[in-house]
């Protein structure tokens, strides 16, 4: 594999489904890409999505939203996959002459769905627009009157509105109302503070099975206790064992025959998963989140030798709580009966499991100057967060 960066950042559409997700990478070990070089990095991350990594294993079933440059535009390089599944971007930045519209037009003939990044209208614009699917609309540079406007405006061409950097559930809403069909953003990570006023019967009751199962201390019978008290998780955890992603060689019927085929760390943690994932107001992709920041800080956790590679994946695993519960990070941990090392690293991401979790989601979001002072190699990297996609992905199903 190229010394290559490439995450992903999950697109919305207005019911919180994952419509797309957006490829963020860069291809060198450079903060930004030299001069000239921005062509040959769009071209790499193309190719090797496709040929090294596969897009499936990136994206699933949904679309791909991948960056293009002027040179990639007008130049004649071919396209390595088809336009099924693609949404090509077409940078702000790239002024839109003759030879830009005659490279757009050509690839929207060959059927490639085509997106405008970040825009700002302007009439002399018109003839892309009138070539484009998607108009990617950054609120963080656009006040509400000018969203409206904007909106308004592109409500005359035959495309889809998409609103990018929605940080808050506020904007959200915002951006909902104003017709946005797609919506991108770390909204869906945080939590919607504003939204009640008090903590609901599901969630609390969530929070003290998430206690009772956090703590270090709790042996098998007070699991098997636990478990087995709520229903609906024992069988679901059932449920899960007997799937074929762990391929246990006889049916197992009870938790006990649980702990006894997986041990009481491994149950623990699926107990944890199950249980998180049973809040039903929230999307599906925070859960996904969770389990791919949990499996790579297991796995970076696992690589450089560190003890209780359990605890980072626990780690990983609850950094989405606040947004899970609706709750200020800081209330939701002061209920649990976590180590302090999982403590320190959920809230100040400080200590090994902090700087890793700090990583996770560093690279998870395309910030990858924050990456560069890694110990290990882009291609390490990269593997293992690739890696953790593929774990989600086999996990998944039974989780939905």
């Amino acid at each position: 594999m190229s010394e290559l960066y490439l995450a992903r950042q999950p697109i919305y559409d207005s019911e919180l489904g994952v419509f797309a997700y957006e490829l963020l990478y860069r291809a060198s070990e450079e903060n930004s890409a030299p001069a000239g070089a921005g062509d040959q990095a769009t071209y790499s991350v193309l190719v090797n999505a496709l040929t090294e990594i596969g897009l499936d294993e990136l994206v699933g079933p949904h679309y791909a939203f991948i960056n293009l440059t002027r040179g990639f535009l007008v130049g004649d390089n071919p396209m390595p996959f088809s336009g099924s599944n693609v949404v090509l971007e077409v940078l702000e930045d790239i002024p839109a002459d003759e030879a830009v519209l005659a490279g757009v037009r050509r690839l929207a003939e060959e059927g490639h769905m085509i997106a405008l990044d970040d825009f700002v209208y302007d009439e002399s614009l018109r003839p892309l627009v009138e070539l484009c699917d998607i108009v990617k609309l950054d609120i963080m540079a656009l006040d509400e009157a000018q969203l409206r406007e904007h909106v308004e405006t592109l409500s005359q061409y035959d495309l889809k509105l998409l609103a990018e950097k929605v940080e808050t559930q506020e904007e959200f809403e915002l951006c909902k109302a104003l017709g946005f069909d797609y919506y991108q953003g770390y909204f869906f990570c945080k939590p919607n503070l504003l939204k009640r006023t008090r903590v609901t019967g599901s969630q609390l009751a969530l929070a003290q099975l998430l206690a009772k199962l956090s703590d270090p201390d709790v042996g098998m019978d007070e699991l098997d206790a636990i478990v087995s008290h709520d229903v609906a998780l024992s069988y679901k955890l059932l449920r899960y064992v007997n799937s074929a992603f762990f391929a246990l060689p006889a049916k197992v019927a009870c938790l006990r025959q649980a702990l006894t085929y997986l041990g009481i760390d491994l149950v623990k943690q699926w107990s944890l998963v199950l249980a998180m994932s049973s809040i039903e107001d929230k999307p599906h992709e925070l859960l996904t989140t969770a389990l791919v920041r949990a499996r790579l800080c297991e796995l970076i956790a696992d690589e450089c030798g560190y003890e209780g590679k359990e605890r980072y994946f626990m780690v990983g695993l609850f950094s989405v709580l606040d947004a899970l519960l609706d709750l200020p990070l800081e209330e939701v941990i002061a209920s649990l009966p976590l180590a302090e090392e999982v403590t320190t690293a959920l809230l100040q991401q400080e200590g090994q499991a902090g700087e890793t979790l700090q990583q996770v989601i560093a690279f998870e979001r395309g910030q990858w100057d924050q990456v560069d002072g890694s110990a290990f190699s882009p291609e390490q990297l990269q593997g293992f967060y690739l890696e953790a996609i593929r774990w989600v992905r086999a996990v998944g199903m039974p989780l939905k």
